[in-house]
């Protein structure tokens, strides 16, 4: 039989008390009205959990109550201080408020909990501030810390680079497989610790071609055809694998009639008629074929009306319609071929 909670004959110590039960605690004493605001974020499994669990509590002591708060609180200044300077420095701001056992003990259960990741609390570090950082290094390293990256902060810091560096770097991240904790972790603190002047031992997967061909699906359209090109003419097997993960605007006609008509109906009209007038003249028929005639004739006479065009701007509107062919993939929406990955099955 489940002991009840606050029950002064049978004290249970809160570091042994379920995780499910102590947010059922922390809901309780935050009372109805910020407990439903709380559940409106958690799925389903979650709130059916949590409702349970507080239906089951009769009583809840105000020892325990304030001792679960406490505890509550120190996970959430834990969490800040790891997003803010990562797990050592969050590790030495616990230890001297309270001291290096409870420290490390909150900071273990913590990381467990977030499943803390390599360079996490570099990742919300300025794309500008990174590429400051970083372009000195060694191409090496640089590749390490884009791998670990979001693609979109990648994309921006390796836009941002020489022409030259970017190859380098680019070629690197295709042809890293693991990386070592101990590296990992060195770098992130020599990193860590250049910010603020101005996890576990299992090998980090990272790097290969997906991961290059996701920061280049973000990066600007000159970027991407500079690296594509030195990668044809130094590794050409290499820029194979990448092109076959990579969607270029042109990609478009290898998408569905359903799926380019989605994709017609969330881009702005403005953005198509000047991404169109850089496509080759397929890619343009095919977006007619998937328009009304009066749609099509419109398009065509924005186009005209906007007479020339920065090449400049045209790669942005391009890169703006293949944001959101793959925001729609993202969600499931559109489907892109991507070679033998995508086989159909009837």
């Amino acid at each position: 039989m489940d002991p009840v909670i606050g029950m002064e004959e049978r004290p249970v110590p809160v570091a042994q008390l379920p995780a499910v039960r102590k947010a059922s605690i922390v809901l309780i004493s935050l009372g109805q009205e910020l407990s439903a605001n709380v559940l409106k974020h958690l799925n389903r499994d979650e709130i059916e959990m949590l409702t349970l669990e507080i239906a089951r509590i009769k009583h809840v002591s105000p020892d325990l109550r304030d001792a679960v708060l406490a505890e509550f609180s120190q996970m959430i200044v834990a969490q800040e201080c790891i997003i803010e300077g990562g797990i050592e420095y969050a590790q030495g701001v616990l230890q001297q408020a309270l001291g290096k056992e409870t420290a490390s003990e909150i900071i273990s259960r913590l990381v467990t909990m977030l499943q803390v990741q390599p360079f996490d609390s570099v990742k919300s570090v300025d794309p500008t501030q990174l590429l400051q950082l970083l372009q000195n290094e060694h191409p090496q390293t640089i590749a390490l810390v884009l791998a670990h990256l979001p693609p979109e902060t990648s994309a921006m810091v390796l836009s941002g680079l020489p022409q030259k560096l970017q190859a380098q770097v680019a070629i690197r991240i295709v042809g890293m497989d693991r990386a070592s904790p101990e590296v990992v972790r060195e770098v992130e603190g020599i990193l860590q610790a250049r910010i603020t002047a101005t996890g576990t031992q299992d090998f980090d997967k990272a790097g290969g071609p997906s991961a290059l061909a996701d920061i280049l699906n973000r990066a600007d359209r000159s970027t991407e055809r500079a690296i594509l090109d030195d990668l044809m003419e130094n590794s050409p097997e290499i820029a194979e694998e990448v092109k076959k993960r990579l969607f270029v605007f042109e990609d478009i006609i290898t998408l569905g009639r359903r799926d380019i008509q989605l994709v017609l109906r969330e881009v702005d009209g403005k953005d198509l008629a000047l991404a169109l007038k850089g496509a080759p003249e397929n890619v343009r028929n095919v977006i007619y074929e998937n328009m009304s005639e009066r749609a099509a004739q419109s398009l065509r006479e924005e186009m005209e009306f906007m007479g020339a065009v920065r090449l400049r701007d045209v790669e942005a509107a391009q890169q703006k319609i293949v944001s959101v062919i793959r925001a729609l993939e993202e969600a499931g929406e559109v489907v892109i071929s991507r070679g033998e990955e995508n086989e159909t099955i009837i």
